[in-house]
């Protein structure tokens, strides 16, 4: 592999505030913003909006969508174009 041409490999905190759920990990993305760690050490934080913690999937919780309601403002939005 070539030197200098590959991003800094380091610890970095990702924060999900939704959930009230942070985990850290190793990764190449940066931030400005840091957050002290439980182990006492200062780490880059990135936030996400969602994570296996706040995600439908993965905590069981559904969110019902109106889809009724899109269809019908679809329907009267492009209802000219069709005559």
């Amino acid at each position: 592999m070539k030197n200098g041409i590959h991003p800094v490999y380091r610890p970095v905190v990702y924060r999900d505030r939704n959930a009230d759920y942070a985990f850290l990990t190793r990764s190449t993305a940066s931030s400005d913003k840091t957050i002290a760690w439980e182990d006492g050490n200062t780490y880059p934080v990135v936030d996400v909006q969602i994570s296996a913690a706040s995600h439908p999937f993965w905590t069981g919780r559904t969110r019902v969508l109106d889809t009724a309601g899109r269809i019908e403002k679809f329907r009267a939005r492009y209802a000219k174009f069709g005559k």
